[in-house]
């Protein structure tokens, strides 16, 4: 009980720091409003640590934070004594990707054997519908709100990208088919450094540049050869270094709240400009993956937890992944804005999305099944 009373009030503290940014930002001092949202926005993700039914958006409520500390002092996280923070972009991916390929193991990719027609139908709709939608998006933003070509190459990017392993945390919470979700993630993720270099070009060539030589290098480098290196610790040290396997989630969440600050300050000018309506359309984007994912595995009869598993893995990017590529092409500060903005936010829309699958029984050829993890959707996201 006095646990409890202590999280009520930070929650409390978190309404009162809010009331204080909002109180300076009315007497004119917006800049001086940001330490009191940030606090706001700490205070907040501290309190959701104390209830079982929030605890799972403590972490994205953290990456909001870190979107806000950029926005208010972008000044503090471009450059340190000449040192630019953008070279710590790629490194930080290449954690992140090693993280990944320590939580996998060869097996996974097995799952191609055992579910061909889940697998098949998850990454082809996955590289069909997101780059699609993508495409459809960048071009409503050109048309009707002014959006710069590579703001709009951006919208296209997090679209050819492949899934991330949050992912599989999703599918995981909402019950769907966590072996297909984590196969379809190996395998889309081993596919990219051919299909989204190819779909860039198709899709965004005509916005800018895209070298799809240099494009497939940095996806070998920042991906596929730190998850090959993941793989093989993995296969070699499983199960011996606990205090690495407790460690590593934590370093991969502080690797992706680092890419967006980084971005967030290095973009801030861009963003400012059109960030409302950037913010509508990745979510419509995000949303629509979702919806048309789940549609597409209905359309070839598949059950309604694999419905659910296409659902999570088609609508659900690889944020980090989309930004290296922009930091690449050397236009982090307009390419890389729609992928930071849709890593935060698919991080809401994917808990919600599982917070009612989770609730909701699965009937399966108009059985009820109950078969399925029984996690809480407050377990935290280990893996983004």
């Amino acid at each position: 009980m006095k646990k409890r009373t202590i999280y009520k009030s930070i929650l409390v503290l978190a309404l009162l720091f809010l009331l204080a940014s909002i109180g300076v930002a009315v007497s004119g001092d917006v800049p001086g409003s940001g330490i009191f949202l940030v606090l706001a926005f700490l205070a907040l993700a501290t309190g959701f640590r104390g209830y079982d039914s929030l605890k799972g958006y403590s972490y994205t409520v953290m990456i909001f934070a870190a979107a806000v500390s950029a926005l208010f002092y972008p000044h503090l996280f471009v450059e340190w004594n000449g040192f630019k923070f953008a070279a710590l972009i790629i490194p930080l991916i290449q954690l992140i990707m090693f993280g990944m390929g320590t939580s996998m193991s060869f097996d996974d990719f097995v799952g191609v054997v055992k579910a061909p027609k889940g697998v098949f139908i998850g990454v082809v709709s996955h590289f069909i519908i997101m780059p699609l939608l993508g495409f459809s998006l960048a071009n409503v933003g050109m048309s009707f709100f002014n959006f710069s070509p590579e703001i709009a190459a951006g919208i296209i990017l997090i679209g050819c990208s492949p899934n991330g392993m949050a992912s599989n945390v999703i599918s995981y919470l909402a019950k769907a088919n966590l072996a297909l979700s984590i196969t379809i993630t190996a395998i889309s993720t081993m596919l990219a450094p051919l299909v989204t270099p190819l779909l860039m070009k198709l899709l965004a060539g005509q916005f800018v540049e895209i070298n799809v030589l240099h494009m497939m290098w940095d996806i070998l480098k920042m991906v596929i050869i730190p998850i090959g290196a993941g793989l093989l610790f993995n296969k070699l040290f499983s199960g011996k270094m606990k205090w690495f396997d407790t460690a590593m989630p934590f370093l991969s969440m502080f690797g992706i709240i680092g890419i967006i600050v980084i971005i967030t300050a290095a973009g801030r000018d861009s963003l400012l400009n059109v960030g409302l309506i950037l913010v509508v359309l990745v979510l419509v984007h995000n949303v629509c993956g979702y919806l048309l994912g789940y549609w597409s595995g209905r359309l070839f009869r598949m059950n309604e937890r694999d419905c659910r598993t296409i659902a999570i893995e088609v609508g659900m990017q690889n944020g980090g992944l989309a930004s290296g590529l922009a930091k690449g092409m050397g236009k982090i500060a307009t390419v890389g804005l729609a992928p930071v903005i849709f890593s935060s936010f698919m991080n809401i829309t994917g808990s919600l999305l599982a917070s009612y699958w989770h609730r909701k029984r699965v009937i399966e050829d108009g059985e009820e099944k109950f078969e399925g993890n029984n996690a809480d959707v407050s377990e935290p996201q280990k893996s983004l």
